[in-house]
């Protein structure tokens, strides 16, 4: 089997085996919780993203990894990890939190689209052996940031019981 084939597999089922525990075990405790927790939960996972720095960190990928990949990757993650860690850190100022988890979620989202346009680009599957010790990262952590950036969308989005306008109203007049 090529590389590229075995890398094409192991993204594919990094996908599926994420997306079947999430929406066994995450989602539903997500749901359940009110808007701003979710998001304060979903941004801690996402203020790891600096870990996307290993990328650019010599004798940790082969000489082979195309630099152009490494360095958006890696900068993008650590741009989306950088506005995560300043949600969490202004979750006491909600109107900052708020756009802080609006934009971590924008930039991660379109970062993860273009990494995967450029490693299409590139040809990375076939060369995927480069990845070295981060192979793991595209297999396992990316899923799973992806999957919780559409579900941080969904969230933003999703109507609140009015139960809730009225219990955030009261706090808005006290």
């Amino acid at each position: 089997m090529s590389p590229e084939t075995i890398f094409q597999i192991h993204l594919v089922l990094g996908y599926v085996a994420c997306l079947l525990c999430f929406i066994v075990y995450v989602l539903p405790k997500l749901k359940s919780m009110d808007r701003f927790d979710a998001q304060r939960a979903i941004a801690t996972l996402h203020s790891f993203r600096f870990f996307g720095l290993v990328f650019i960190l010599p004798g940790v990928v082969g000489p082979g990894l195309p630099a152009s990949f490494a360095q958006f990757a890696t900068y993008g993650d650590f741009a989306t990890g950088v506005l995560a860690i300043l949600a969490l850190l202004t979750f006491r100022i909600r109107p900052l939190f708020w756009f802080f988890v609006v934009a971590f979620n924008l930039v991660g989202a379109v970062d993860i689209i273009v990494d995967y346009y450029h490693a299409t680009r590139i040809g990375l599957p076939a060369i995927a052996g480069q990845l070295g010790a981060t192979y793991a990262i595209p297999i396992i952590y990316v899923p799973l940031l992806m999957i919780t950036h559409f579900v941080a969308f969904y969230l933003l989005m999703r109507r609140q019981p009015k139960a809730a306008w009225a219990f955030a109203g009261d706090a808005a007049a006290s």
